[in-house]
């Protein structure tokens, strides 16, 4: 598994950690039942605090997207990633809600808005696709 970690960016590190593990299952580069390296492992291959890496693994395990198991290790849920219900809809509201008005603000219109969440989409449904 390749992270890259911008040090400068004002995204807390964990934060651009547990998007970047999240983007690895999206685009299947982590399948379930992968395992994931140690906390200390990880923290010292990228040179950060381990603290770092435990609040990100414990975000991911909240999300039931990893498990922690203290002789297995960290792996990637291997029963899948729970599907989409009507919390984790509602979730996703909230946090698109503040994004859609901020880009408002902007003078970003819907079309160009869409646009770009189409352009996102399909870096990961074409992954998907390349690997059929």
């Amino acid at each position: 598994m390749f992270i890259k970690l911008d040090l400068e960016s004002n995204e807390p590190i964990y934060i651009q950690l547990v998007h970047q593990i999240i983007a690895g299952i999206a685009k299947k580069d982590l399948e379930p039942g992968d395992r994931l390296p140690s906390v200390r492992s990880l923290a010292s291959d990228i040179g950060i605090n381990l603290h770092t890496v435990n609040k990100a693994y414990q975000l991911l395990k909240q999300d039931g997207l990893i498990l922690i198991h203290r002789q297995k290790g960290v792996v990637v849920n291997p029963e899948g990633i729970p599907q989409a219900d009507e919390a984790y809809r509602k979730q996703l509201n909230d946090s698109l809600h503040p994004l859609i008005a901020k880009s408002v603000c902007r003078g970003l219109d819907e079309e160009e808005f869409l646009h770009m969440c189409s352009r996102l989409f399909k870096e990961f449904y074409d992954r998907k696709e390349e690997e059929k």
